[in-house]
């Protein structure tokens, strides 16, 4: 039993002090069995604490919410524009085609489509607008569909 003390002192003390340089003591102990000698051994045990407090730290940079973060070029190219050019027809008939501009166009009211219509029937075609690839291509192919097809062109700006 005194050992035994002895021995949870020893692990209280190594604890406290973060090492141990000690080694905890023991009884030889013998053990018979069926009447045969059996010889004797000692165990020793020796208990090596050590701590490690090095610790990294990292210092991130922060960012004010005011400031935005720069993650891209500004250097943006601006899409090509493509006029959209209404064709001379001689079946055209001014009050459908001036509806239909005014319905399909967005910015285009009946006096302006009245005067696009009017150009385009002494020239052979007139300008109706200039707007990126998609959309002029959205107004022609809706222009195509109306009953009765009013027919236009798409021409790049700077070709």
């Amino acid at each position: 039993m005194m050992s035994n003390t002895r021995f949870v002192l020893f692990l209280m003390m190594t604890w406290h002090f973060g090492h141990s340089f000690l080694v905890a003591p023991q009884q030889p102990t013998t053990t018979r069995l069926f009447g045969m000698a059996q010889p004797e051994t000692q165990i020793k045990t020796k208990t090596t604490v050590k701590t490690a407090s090095k610790q990294k730290v990292e210092i991130k940079k922060t960012f004010k919410t005011d400031d935005p973060v720069q993650n891209r070029d500004d250097d943006f190219q601006d899409a090509p524009m493509y006029k959209v050019m209404l064709l001379r027809d001689d079946d055209y008939d001014q009050e459908h085609v001036v509806t239909r501009l005014c319905a399909i166009l967005d910015d285009m009211d009946e006096d302006q489509a009245a005067t696009v219509w009017k150009q385009a029937m002494a020239a052979g075609q007139a300008m109706c607008g200039k707007y990126p690839f998609e959309r002029a291509e959205l107004f022609k192919e809706q222009l195509l569909r109306s009953d009765p097809m009013i027919f236009c062109d798409l021409v790049e700006e700077n070709a």
